[in-house]
């Protein structure tokens, strides 16, 4: 195989992952493929390693395969029983220390600081101190639970040394970026917390640094739908067109399908339409055993093996599409990728709440209700099902047109113009 002339490294949770930033990784990774990377390396988890956390996770067999010329690393774990943890880690920062060391200009983007972007700043600092030639420019980019999940929880407890190392690591980056202004202001925010404990200056430096880059959508992947494709998905899960709300996302807390549940059992449509939960997660057993003491169960259906191909006819095929996020301790929607590739696919009217990022990802272009608001998800429901269709149509083109803006090519230009704003390669960092 002959040595790329230049190499795009991702470091994400990659597929069979069920997360959006997943999917951003293996958009921007095709995307690269366009803009002349020859080469271009997913690096990530084993398979047995993401069984083993709990993570909601596709199918095996249904994952969609990469574009040749992207290739998909899963570096093992170093050492054996005697290392307690961090085996995994140091497989991937390994990989990334050789990569970083073979003589192919390369730029590296994580997604998640923790611990993606801290793995990252590790090994270019192990493949500088090593003396041979290193070329790598880095990106990071931060999602809100980067901060819900580590930096906020870090303030609580007063652990300054972790959130200064996520921090630290993130800001030691070429390019600092956030998934949504929700997420940059957050950052700010957790960072000013930080500081006033102890004095640092994280907050200014966030303040100054990091820069909105949104998710990376396949938008081809939902425009332009074969209407025989899409009326073969929906009759062999047992659906019509028009015949069902949709809710498809990660079952989690705050999603808000709890609400969804009941709001759809208020809503006057529940005879004339189905519920459709689609997603796995650890709210799956609770929210199932919700469903089953609605008064309106018979109605209510459930999917856990959604595929990435049959996604877009779902949404497509859907009367409306309902995601009732809303903020949590542990998350919050920081911008709402499910969303936007609803209003692409087409179909019924996005339900929602402006939660987090959603209001970024959505415009105008959906209805929003408030959250923790069954009553008013009901309301939303008949509104959307019983839509004159003209009106449908005029929804669906908006929305369309305002989701086209995150197409994949468009994110990847407006991203990696960043690097050319970049002062030339010192010999201390070269």
């Amino acid at each position: 195989m002959s040595t790329p002339d230049r190499r795009l490294v991702i470091v994400v949770r990659a597929d069979p992952v069920i997360c959006g930033h997943s999917g951003e990784a293996r958009n921007l990774a095709e995307a690269a493929l366009t803009r002349g990377f020859d080469e271009v390396r997913i690096v990530t988890w084993p398979i047995e390693r993401l069984q083993a956390t709990g993570l909601p996770l596709k199918p095996l067999d249904h994952v969609l395969p990469y574009s040749e010329g992207i290739v998909v690393e899963r570096p093992g774990p170093v050492g054996d029983y005697k290392v307690p943890d961090g085996r995994y880690l140091a497989g991937i920062t390994g990989r990334l220390i050789e990569l970083f060391t073979d003589g192919v200009p390369t730029v590296c983007m994580s997604l998640y600081l923790s611990p993606h972007t801290v793995a990252v700043a590790d090994a270019v600092r192990a493949a500088r101190s090593t003396g041979l030639p290193v070329n790598v420019t880095t990106i990071a980019e931060a999602v809100g639970s980067d901060v819900t999940n580590v930096v906020r929880s870090c303030v609580d407890e007063g652990r300054f040394g972790a959130a200064a190392h996520v921090l630290s690591s993130y800001l030691s980056s070429d390019v600092c970026v956030a998934v949504s202004e929700y997420t940059r202001d957050l950052i700010v925010a957790e960072a000013a917390a930080i500081d006033a404990l102890h004095g640092t200056t994280f907050a200014d430096q966030c303040r100054e640094r990091v820069a909105i880059s949104y998710p990376a959508i396949d938008t081809s992947a939902y425009l332009d739908l074969d209407d025989a494709e899409t009326e073969r998905v929906l009759a062999a899960r047992g659906l019509e067109r028009d015949g069902y709300v949709l809710f498809l996302s990660r079952l989690s807390p705050a999603k808000g399908v709890d609400d969804l549940i009941e709001g759809f059992a208020a809503s006057s449509v529940h005879d004339s339409v189905r519920l459709v939960v689609a997603g796995s997660g650890p709210a799956a057993g609770t929210l199932r055993e919700r469903a089953a003491a609605s008064p309106v169960a018979d109605r209510i259906v459930f999917l856990d093996d959604v595929d990435d191909a049959e996604k877009p006819h779902l949404m497509a095929g859907s009367a409306a599409y309902a995601l009732p996020s809303k903020p949590l301790p542990e998350f919050t929607e920081t911008f709402g990728i499910a969303l936007v590739e609803k209003m692409l696919a087409g179909g019924g009217p996005v339900i929602t709440t402006d939660t987090g990022g959603i209001g970024e990802a959505v415009g105008d272009c959906a209805i929003v209700v408030p959250v923790e608001d069954p009553a008013a998800i009901a309301a939303a429901l008949d509104r959307a099902v019983g839509m004159p269709a003209a009106e449908r149509r005029a929804w669906e083109e908006r929305a369309r047109a305002h989701g086209l803006q995150f197409d994949r090519a468009n994110v990847f230009d407006r991203l990696f113009a960043r690097l050319d704003d970049l002062p030339e390669l010192t010999p201390a960092r070269a």
